[in-house]
C-alpha cells in the first residue's frame, strides 16, 4: 500500500509594506514573483501605511514569517514579540536585530554623480532629507564621487531640528520651507549638477527652480532616485532618475524569509542590492562643457551611438580634424571618442538586458553591434561577466531560481 504523505500547509506570511508609492508596490511585485515560483504562501497585506498602525488582522494569526519596512522601535518591538522570523526592508534602525535587504545607497549616490560628471559639470549640489539614513548615505557617496573627480558639493540644509519616522513627514516639512530652497537654488554656482535624494524631492526642486526663474537643465540639471513614473513625468520637465532594482529587493527578501522559515541561518545581517542605472530625461539633457565642439560631439554620440556611429561618421558631423577632436575630447572627457561611443552602446545593452527578454542578436542590432558575438566579448571584457549572467543577476524578468 502506498504511503500517503500529508500535505504541509502553506506558510502564513504578513507583508507590512507601504503601498501608495511605486517603491512599495515594486517590493510587493518582487515578493509575488518569488511566491509564484517557489510558493504557495498564505499572504496577508493591505493598502496603506502599516507603519502608522498595525492592520487589524495582524493580531489574529500566528505568523510563520514577516516581511516589513521596520520604521520605528515600537514596530520592531511588536514584530520581535511574535517570535516569527522577520526580514526588514528598511534598515533605518541601526540596532535592529532583524536581517535586512535594502538598496545599495552608496552605489546610488555614485551613479547619480557619474551621470552628472559625464555631462561635464564642475559645480555640484545635493538636496535631501537630512536625518534620514538613506538620504544621508546617498549624499555621502555623491560627495565622495564628486570629490574623487576633484570637485566639491554644496548641500541644502534643513531649517530647524529634524527627526521624523516617515518620509512623508520629511516631505511635508520640505514643502513648508520651499522659500529657503528657492533662495539656495538661486545662489548656487552655475551651471550646476544637482542630486535630489528621491523623485519626490527632485520634483520639488524642479518646481522651486520654476518659481525662482532658475533654468533647468541649463543652469541646474536635476537627477532624482526611484524612477517613480508619476513624480518623474508630472514634473515641470521629465525628471532623470536613478533606477533602483526594487523588485529584486522584494524577491531576495522573500527568498531569505523562506530560508529563515526553514530554520536555517540568515548569514549576513545586511544585504545590499545595486541599482540598475539612470533613466535620463529632460532634466539632465544638457552638457556643461565650455568647448562647444566637444559638447556637440557628445550630444551626437548620445543620440546616434546605437545607430552604428563610428569616429569617421562623427567627424562628418563635427568640423574638426581627427587628431584635434581626439586630443580635445580626451582632455575634456578623459577618454577617446571611440571609447565614449562604446560606453554609450554598452550602457544601452545593460538597459535592454535588464528590462527585456530580447535575444542577444536583437540586443546587438539595437545597440549598433553588427555581430552579437563581438558584443558579448566586449561586454565580458568591460563588465567582467557575460550578457547572460548580467541579465540573470540584474533584470526584473530574470531573477535566479532558489
Amino acid at each position: 500500500m502506498k504511503k500517503i504523505t500529508e500535505k504541509r500547509p502553506a506558510p502564513r506570511v504578513a507583508l507590512l509594506i507601504e503601498s501608495s508609492r511605486s517603491y512599495g508596490r515594486e517590493l510587493l511585485m518582487g515578493i509575488a514573483k518569488y511566491v509564484r515560483i517557489h510558493g504557495p504562501w498564505a499572504i496577508e497585506f493591505e493598502e496603506g501605511d502599516p507603519g502608522e498602525h498595525f492592520p487589524k488582522w495582524f493580531g489574529r494569526w500566528k505568523w510563520d514569517g514577516i516581511i516589513a519596512r521596520v520604521s520605528t522601535p515600537a514596530m520592531a518591538r511588536v514584530l520581535g514579540e511574535t517570535g516569527a522570523p522577520v526580514v526588514d526592508l528598511s534598515g533605518s534602525l541601526p540596532d535592529s536585530r532583524f536581517p535586512q535587504i535594502r538598496s545599495d545607497e552608496g552605489a546610488v549616490g555614485r551613479l547619480a554623480a557619474e551621470h552628472l560628471l559625464e555631462r561635464g559639470f564642475r559645480n555640484f549640489a545635493f538636496c535631501g532629507f537630512n536625518g534620514t539614513d538613506w538620504s544621508d548615505m546617498r549624499r555621502a557617496s555623491f560627495d565622495r564621487r564628486v570629490a574623487e573627480a576633484g570637485f566639491s558639493c554644496e548641500a541644502f540644509e534643513n531649517s530647524g531640528p529634524l527627526r521624523f519616522d516617515k518620509t512623508e513627514d520629511y516631505e511635508e516639512h520640505g514643502e513648508s520651507h520651499e522659500r529657503d530652497l528657492m533662495v539656495w537654488l538661486q545662489a548656487l554656482p552655475k551651471p550646476c549638477g544637482l542630486m535630489a535624494c528621491n523623485d519626490s524631492r527632485g520634483r520639488q526642486v524642479l518646481n522651486c527652480c520654476r518659481e525662482a526663474n532658475v533654468a533647468v537643465p541649463d543652469e541646474v540639471a536635476v537627477v532624482g532616485v526611484d524612477k517613480d513614473e508619476v513624480f518623474c513625468e508630472l514634473s515641470d520637465l521629465p525628471l532623470s532618475s536613478v533606477i533602483l532594482n526594487t523588485q529584486r529587493i522584494g524577491f531576495e527578501a522573500a527568498a531569505l524569509l523562506s530560508v529563515l522559515m526553514a530554520g536555517e541561518s540568515a548569514g549576513a545581517l545586511s544585504n545590499l542590492v545595486k541599482p540598475m542605472g539612470v533613466m535620463a530625461r529632460q532634466s539632465t539633457d544638457v552638457l556643461a562643457i565650455d568647448d562647444r565642439h566637444i559638447a556637440s560631439a557628445l550630444k551626437h554620440i548620445r543620440e546616434h551611438a546605437c545607430d552604428g556611429l563610428d569616429v569617421a561618421a562623427l567627424l562628418r558631423a563635427i568640423p574638426l580634424s581627427r587628431s584635434v577632436l581626439e586630443r580635445r575630447f580626451s582632455s575634456v572627457i578623459g577618454r577617446s571618442p571611440n571609447a565614449e561611443i562604446l560606453r554609450v552602446r554598452l550602457a544601452r545593452v545593460c538597459r535592454l538586458l535588464a528590462e527585456s527578454d530580447l535575444p542577444l542578436a536583437q540586443v546587438a542590432g539595437m545597440t549598433g553591434f553588427e555581430h552579437p558575438e563581438y558584443m558579448s566579448r566586449l561586454f565580458k571584457k568591460k563588465m567582467g561577466i557575460t550578457p547572460g549572467e548580467f541579465r540573470k543577476n540584474s533584470g526584473p524578468t530574470g531573477f535566479p531560481a532558489r
